[in-house]
C-alpha cells in the first residue's frame, strides 16, 4: 500500500503494511502524547527481523538519532531515520506489553495489549510468528539513571510531532498504538489516543 494520506493508527489496535526499499515511512504523534512500538520484518526472510539489540550493538548507544539504522538479527540495514521532530526521546529496552504485564499491574480482566495487537496484525495478512521480537518503542520516555533505575515517565513530544524512515530493504511492518492507560506513560491523563503515518514514495 502506498498512499500520500495520513492513514489513522487506531488507539490501542496494531496494523501492518508492506514497505518497499526506497520508500520513506512517517509516523506522526498527532496528539503528542501517545507512545507505539514498532516491528519490522525482512519480506525476503522472514526470519531476519528488526532488532533493538543487534541496533544497540550496531550503533554503540541505547536510542538511535538522525542518520542512524535500525538492523536486523542479521545486521542486515532495515530502516535508516532521516528526521525526527521530536526531542528524541525513544525507548530500545523494554519488551512490548503483554496480558501477563496488565495482570502484574493488578488487571483481573483482559486489556488490549501491544502484544495481541502485534499477533492480530500479522494474522491478518496470513503470517505467523514464533517469538515476539522487542520493538522500538517510539516517543516513549523510559530514562535510565546513573544507578540503572528505569521510570516510566510520560512522553516529551508535542502534537504533530514525527518520525521519518527510509526502508533500506523490502519489509513488513508493524506498529502498534499501545494500549497503556495504567501508568502515565501515554500522558498523565492517561489516555490513549489514535496516531497516523504515511508511505511516501
Amino acid at each position: 500500500m502506498t498512499s500520500k494520506d495520513l492513514i489513522t493508527i487506531p488507539a490501542r489496535r496494531g496494523i501492518t503494511f508492506e514497505l518497499r526499499k526506497g520508500q520513506k515511512l512517517k509516523i506522526v504523534n498527532t496528539y503528542g502524547s501517545q507512545v507505539l512500538d514498532l516491528w519490522a520484518f525482512c519480506l525476503s526472510d522472514r526470519d531476519d527481523y528488526m532488532s533493538m539489540e543487534h541496533t544497540r550493538s550496531a550503533l554503540s548507544k541505547l536510542t538511535p538519532q538522525v542518520g542512524d539504522t535500525l538492523v536486523s538479527v542479521d545486521f542486515r540495514p532495515m530502516l535508516t531515520l532521516v528526521e525526527d521532530t521530536s526531542p528524541g526521546i525513544h525507548d530500545t529496552l523494554m519488551c512490548c506489553c503483554s496480558q501477563t504485564i496488565y495482570k502484574r499491574l493488578g488487571c483481573v480482566d483482559y486489556h488490549d495489549n501491544c502484544r495481541d495487537n502485534f499477533y492480530a496484525a500479522l494474522k491478518s495478512v496470513g503470517w505467523s510468528y514464533p517469538i515476539t521480537p522487542g520493538p522500538f518503542n517510539l516517543f516513549t520516555n523510559f530514562p535510565v539513571s546513573p544507578e540503572g533505575k528505569i521510570t516510566r515517565m510520560p512522553p516529551v513530544s508535542k502534537p504533530g510531532d514525527y518520525v521519518l524512515f527510509a526502508a533500506e530493504t523490502d519489509l513488513l511492518t508493524v506498529i502498534s498504538a499501545c494500549p497503556q492507560d495504567i501508568t502515565p506513560i501515554n500522558g498523565l491523563d492517561r489516555q490513549t489516543r489514535d496516531c497516523g503515518y504515511q508511505i511516501l514514495n
